[in-house]
C-alpha cells in the first residue's frame, strides 16, 4: 500500500514537472519576487491570431482571392497573388492591412477583410496550469476574474504535504520574461489573508511544494 502511494505520487510530480519545465525553457529568463503581480485587466475584445486559427479571407469584388486558409505552425499563411504573410501575433485587423498594403501591387485600392473562423489556439493559450502538490493537477481554461483561490480550489486543493505557504505563481510578461510570485496558501485557506489570492491571467502557472519532513 505504501509503495502505491508513493508511485501515485511520483505520477504526480512527473507530470507538474514536465509543465513547469516546459514553461521555463520557453521564457528568456526568470526571476522570484515577493512584490504582488501588477493588476492587468485582461482585454478579450482583441484576439491575437494564433498557429491553427482558421481565418476567412474576404477581398472586396474579388472573389478568387478571397478565400479561407488554415494559420500553419510557423505562423505564416498562404494567398494568392501575396504568397505567404505573417499572420501569427497580429489581429484580424492588422493582417488586413498587411495584405491590403502586399495586394496594392495587383489592385487598385484593394478593400481586404480578415475574419477569425475558428480561433483554435485561444483555448490553449489561454489556459492556466497548477502542479505540485495539489490533489489533482490541472489545466483549465482561464476565465475573466478568476484568482489563484478559484484555481487551486478546481485542482481539489492542497495534499496533505503541501506546504501551502511556498507556492508560487509563475507569470510570463510580454518580453518573455518569467517572475515567480510568492502565494501564502496557508494564510489564504485558514487565517483570510488574501493579500496573495491575486486575479489570474492567461497562461499562468501555480505550483505548490512538498514540506519537508
Amino acid at each position: 500500500m505504501f509503495f502505491d502511494q508513493q508511485e501515485v505520487k511520483a505520477r504526480r510530480y512527473y507530470f507538474g514537472s514536465l509543465v513547469l519545465a516546459f514553461y521555463l525553457l520557453a521564457s528568456c529568463s526568470s526571476s522570484i519576487s515577493t512584490v504582488p503581480p501588477e493588476a492587468i485587466v485582461y482585454d478579450d475584445t482583441v484576439y491575437t491570431i494564433g498557429a491553427g486559427d482558421q481565418l476567412r479571407i474576404d477581398v472586396w469584388k474579388s472573389p478568387e482571392l478571397s478565400t479561407e486558409v488554415p494559420v500553419r505552425p510557423d505562423g505564416m499563411i498562404t494567398l494568392p497573388l501575396v504568397g505567404d504573410i505573417q499572420a501569427r501575433g497580429l489581429t484580424a485587423e492588422d493582417l488586413g492591412d498587411s495584405i491590403t498594403v502586399k495586394l496594392s501591387d495587383y489592385i487598385r485600392t484593394p478593400q481586404v477583410t480578415v475574419i477569425v473562423a475558428n480561433p483554435a489556439s485561444a483555448e490553449f493559450e489561454l489556459r492556466v496550469r497548477v502542479t505540485g502538490a495539489v490533489n489533482q493537477p490541472t489545466s483549465i481554461p482561464y476565465n475573466k476574474g478568476m484568482t489563484v483561490l478559484d484555481v487551486v480550489l478546481a485542482a481539489g486543493g492542497t495534499t496533505i504535504y503541501a506546504a501551502q505557504n511556498n507556492a508560487l505563481l509563475y507569470r510570463k510578461n510580454a518580453e518573455g520574461i518569467v517572475t515567480a510570485y510568492t502565494v501564502r496558501l496557508k494564510d489564504i485557506f485558514e487565517r483570510g489573508k488574501l493579500e496573495t489570492n491575486y486575479a489570474i491571467q492567461p497562461s499562468d502557472i501555480i505550483t505548490v511544494p512538498e514540506r519537508n519532513f
